[in-house]
């Protein structure tokens, strides 16, 4: 999963990008820190075509760019976004933790009680097409009609939960993201907040839907072929922003 995590990521990038808007990658590099060991990543999503038409209509130039700070100590991923324009008035933060479960257990980020009974659990089945957007749809990235040619995973039926439950021969693993959103503007507050969870359910179904009808993609990968095809794919997204047609996701209310 740690490498199909990596290759989707790549090639989602490379969907989003085009006309101007889309991910341009500025660092990417091992890092060290606290006893912690991973991969950091920064990255600009340019974002005048993805977001919905009223902030387009008061956005002023520059806000419409988000930086991500990423460091990914798997199974431990820890993502930060911000504004320059917005300053502190606008955070997401994202952590991750990917453990080998059905996605039963609670509190696995180890809130304290007070803030943990603020959370709302969010189910994703990625699996269910009717919890994704119709604009979303593609059959040739659906869990449930895909078949994998290599690993002879999937597709994934109705009870595919309760059947991968009950196979101890099977590996599965559940990704428990736990999302903080911070958006202080008088007036826009609970609606820029509630539109960036929906968003952010809706980026991580989709994702995680391509990882796993992309898996003979990437199966046979090393971590060493990825950071290559990172590579590769830092200059493709230089080269699609500047020539390529607007293309991918947008955020509609």
């Amino acid at each position: 999963y740690q490498v199909g995590q990596l290759y989707a990521v790549a090639e989602a990038s490379k969907s989003e990008t085009g006309g101007g808007d889309g991910v341009e990658v500025l660092v990417n590099e091992p890092y060290e820190e606290n006893g912690e060991k991973g991969q950091y990543t920064h990255k600009v999503y340019h974002l005048q075509s993805k977001v919905p038409q009223f902030i387009r209509l008061i956005a002023p130039k520059g806000a419409l760019e988000v930086h991500e700070k990423a460091w990914n100590a798997y199974p431990y991923c820890r993502t930060i976004l911000t504004n320059t324009y917005m300053k502190d008035k606008f955070m997401i933060k994202i952590e991750t933790w990917h453990k080998p479960d059905m996605g039963d257990q609670e509190n696995v980020h180890g809130l304290d009680k007070s803030k943990w009974e603020t959370v709302e659990v969010v189910n994703i089945d990625i699996a269910d097409k009717s919890c994704i957007n119709a604009k979303d749809y593609k059959a040739d990235e659906d869990p449930a009609i895909f078949k994998s040619q290599k690993t002879g995973r999937g597709p994934l039926g109705p009870d595919w939960k309760k059947e991968l439950a009950n196979n101890p021969n099977c590996p599965h693993m559940c990704a428990y993201k736990l999302v903080t959103v911070e958006f202080k503007w008088l007036g826009l507050q609970n609606r820029m907040e509630t539109l960036i969870h929906k968003v952010e359910k809706r980026l991580f179904t989709q994702f995680h839907r391509q990882l796993f009808c992309w898996i003979d993609k990437w199966i046979d990968l090393s971590l060493d072929d990825i950071r290559r095809m990172e590579e590769e794919t830092k200059k493709e997204l230089d080269e699609m922003r500047k020539n390529d047609e607007v293309k991918g996701m947008s955020a509609d209310e």
